[in-house]
């Protein structure tokens, strides 16, 4: 998914779950900035003090960057969670392919479990900070379903094709244009950015063979409503509460504009959805909601003073005294205990080892 539904869809889900608009927009910048993240290594203070942090996302989050996007401790824990083939922890089948289990499906038992151990982490101080990191991995399991992050077969298209079933040429030709080899297995290289477009209906050729039909304006609304859920029982600290989801007037708001808005270029939609929201378009009334991933009035540039994309690596950032509170740190706080937690305790229990 793009930033039209992590950083607004998000927002708008926030705020039907009950939350303030504070605490709604720690929510979805995050939910985005995984997607933003891209420096990693240590950050070293003018008094001598130092911070160290991963990256979530590659410099360019472009299947053209294959060396770097090879890198399966950020695509794994971050964008297509494994879906273990559907099944609970503990199932035992001894003629599973190993490889299979990686393959990301939508609302999985693993997805649901990290929901769960996002829940139970709220008393920790960067706790909506890793909701908002959830809610993007849990987000994309709807997204990225049939795929998995590492460069391998299993992401195959052979064919890309229109919303009748049809070898779609458009979009074949620009696959042409884009071939690099080996670097197009990797994730849904193959299909370019398909998956995360919310009004696209589309299909391709999986690497078995099978003919493959995706309703994106649909898996979009059931991700949005499952996010809702995941959101409300988040807000009452119970993560099996009987909740209701998404309002049926916000529900068709949401699915109307996921089918509406065609813009190709998820910028211009995300600016759309925000002009929705400050027009009061919710049940949650108007609001003025923005988003700055880096340079003056980011998150990045509160905490270090710093407009830079990229960080030089011999740079000396000055300390602020608020550092240690600030929504960058805890961010990457959040990022740290997500990533340690999926590779080390949640994948293990369910017998995968990627680290």
């Amino acid at each position: 998914m793009q930033i039209d539904f992590h950083h607004s869809v998000t927002y708008v889900l926030s705020r039907i779950a009950g939350f303030l608009h504070s605490e709604a927009s720690i929510i979805a910048y995050c939910a985005q900035y995984v997607d933003d993240a891209t420096n990693s290594g240590i950050i070293h203070f003018n008094n001598g003090w130092s911070f160290d942090r991963i990256s979530s996302a590659h410099k360019l989050l472009d299947y053209r960057n294959f060396q770097e996007l090879a890198h399966h401790r950020v695509w794994i824990p971050f964008h297509f969670l494994p879906g273990n083939q559907g099944n609970p922890a503990g199932t035992i089948d001894h003629d599973a392919d190993i490889m299979r289990k990686l393959v990301c499906l939508p609302n999985s038992p693993v997805a649901q479990d990290l929901v769960r151990e996002c829940i139970a982490q709220r008393h920790t101080p960067y706790a909506l900070h890793r909701l908002g990191i959830t809610m993007h991995v849990y987000a994309d399991t709807w997204a990225h379903q049939g795929f998995v992050g590492i460069n391998h077969k299993l992401n195959d298209a052979t064919d890309l094709l229109d919303e009748d079933g049809n070898r779609d040429r458009h979009l074949m030709n620009h696959l042409a244009s884009f071939f690099i080899g080996e670097a197009l297995p990797l994730g849904h290289g193959t299909v370019l950015s398909n998956p995360d477009k919310p009004y696209l209906r589309w299909g391709y050729i999986n690497g078995d063979g099978d003919r493959i039909h995706r309703d994106n304006p649909a898996d979009f609304l059931d991700a949005a409503q499952h996010l809702c859920i995941a959101l409300q029982r988040y807000k009452l600290g119970d993560a099996n509460a009987d909740v209701l989801g998404l309002p049926n007037k916000d529900a068709i708001q949401i699915a109307y504009l996921f089918s509406s808005l065609t813009d190709t270029n998820s910028k211009n939609r995300h600016q759309a959805w925000l002009e929705a929201i400050a027009e009061g378009k919710f049940s949650f009334g108007p609001a003025q909601v923005n988003y700055i991933a880096k340079g003056r009035d980011s998150w990045k540039y509160n905490a270090l003073g710093t407009e830079s994309t990229i960080d030089d690596s011999n740079a000396i950032f000055p300390y602020y005294s608020d550092f240690l509170k600030s929504d960058w740190k805890l961010f990457h706080d959040a990022l740290q205990s997500h990533c340690f937690h999926v590779l080390h305790e949640l994948l293990p229990h369910y017998g995968i080892c990627v680290t």
